[in-house]
């Protein structure tokens, strides 16, 4: 289990503050703590101890290796085989969390416009080393023959390594191994970034407690609210919080046909076994931002959007009845959805790990364990995460990943 939070820094200087103790800031703690070239105590800062509305404990909490950009796909497959050795990694005295990962494939529905963007990402995907393969609408109807194929022109399926977990038994295994190799975490929150002057390197961190700590550097891992942690520093940072539900059911008739894999439509929805229901989403008609405490449900979007599109596309879920309901945030990057990683240009010991648009749970291995090498050695060694840096930001260039849901 993991112990509470300290109710205080121990120390009055740190190496490295990380703002953000969900899944991202947890990892790299976790490979921070785990690499025997990096000594320097680490804090992490975590408003909400019980993580309750964290992005993490409310996603939907799956990984897929379908992308378009190759860094993606490669971030993603590295979590397969973290995932893959879970217990190893993350145990403390044998113990680990259970990830309880289910490999259900994802299937990317597309009609001809559609089909040639997945065509595209199916070339990257393969160049990566993804077991993905195309799929005719005579292909899709017979493996799964409760879709509705008519209107389709084909479909994308993950063959394997990709699927659902727990979301928050990832967390709590970096969590629990980066505090049990001496990483600190307390419970506050950063209210201030003191610098030398314009453009100079951030001393100190500054807490809603009053508490003021010396660093060498500082980790923006705040999720939905990365944008103000980076404003206390006037870095422009185009990341938002977005609403997301999702919406779990049960269906009278059982499906004539193998499991159902997390299938995206044409419209966006998408739906997924949930043992023992289904669970589905869609992103809302008018996708803006919203309030980070906003975690209203909105009723009229099951009615409105997601059951037309469910029966129509799986008419055996005309009689359906929802169990229950959530929404969480996506932090949302309105450049290009894909996360904004490593040092900004101007503020040299202040590091970006945001944005990730909805597959930053996925990523957090990967992304956690780059940017440890980063700080440690000052370069990436494993996957090179240049082309999500900063610099794109400042200089308005997008870096578009296509393949979001």
């Amino acid at each position: 289990m993991i112990g509470p939070a300290s109710t205080g820094p121990s120390r009055s200087g740190y190496d490295t503050v990380i703002v953000g103790g969900a899944v991202m800031g947890s990892s790299v703690a976790y490979w921070l703590s785990e690499n025997p070239d990096f000594d320097g105590p680490v804090l992490v800062v975590e408003m909400d101890p019980t993580y309750e509305r964290s992005s993490t404990t409310l996603s939907e909490a799956s990984i897929r290796h379908q992308f378009s950009e190759a860094v993606n796909v490669r971030l993603s497959m590295f979590a397969t085989e973290f995932i893959a050795d879970f217990h190893e990694n993350v145990q403390v005295n044998g113990e680990s969390p259970d990830l309880g990962f289910r490999d259900t494939g994802y299937l990317f529905l597309a009609t001809g416009d559609g089909m040639e963007v997945l065509r595209e990402n199916h070339e990257v995907q393969l160049s990566c080393g993804a077991e993905v393969a195309l799929l005719t609408p005579g292909e899709l109807a017979n493996r799964f023959g409760y879709l509705f194929v008519d209107d389709l022109a084909g479909a994308s399926l993950g063959l394997r390594h990709e699927g659902t977990l727990d979301a928050y038994s990832m967390m709590r295994g970096f969590q629990q191994r980066a505090r049990h190799n001496g990483i600190e975490y307390v419970t506050d929150q950063v209210v201030g970034l003191r610098t030398g002057g314009a453009g100079s390197r951030i001393t100190h961190v500054e807490l809603a407690s009053g508490t003021v700590v010396a660093c060498d550097r500082v980790v923006n891992c705040a999720g939905p609210r990365a944008r103000w942690v980076a404003d206390l520093v006037s870095l422009p940072l185009p990341v938002e919080p977005r609403i997301r539900g999702a919406w779990v059911f049960d269906c009278r008739e059982e499906l004539d046909g193998p499991t159902l894999p997390l299938t995206i439509d044409i419209n966006g929805m998408h739906v997924r076994t949930e043992p023992p229901h289904y669970l589905a989403g869609i992103p809302p008609a008018d996708d803006v931002e919203v309030d980070p405490d906003d975690f209203a449900v909105r009723r009229d979007e099951w009615e409105d959007l997601i059951w037309p599109a469910l029966v129509h596309r799986i008419p055996a879920f005309e009689r359906i009845a929802v169990t229950h309901s959530w929404v969480g945030h996506y932090a949302y990057n309105t450049l290009d959805r894909n996360a904004v990683v490593g040092p900004a240009e101007a503020v040299p010991n202040f590091y970006f790990c945001n944005g990730f648009s909805g597959h930053g749970l996925q990523q957090s291995a990967g992304v956690g364990r780059a940017l440890s090498e980063l700080l440690t050695y000052g370069e990436y060694r494993t996957i090179d995460l240049t082309a999500m840096g900063h610099g794109r930001i400042m200089r308005g260039e997008p870096f578009l990943e296509r393949a979001i849901i």
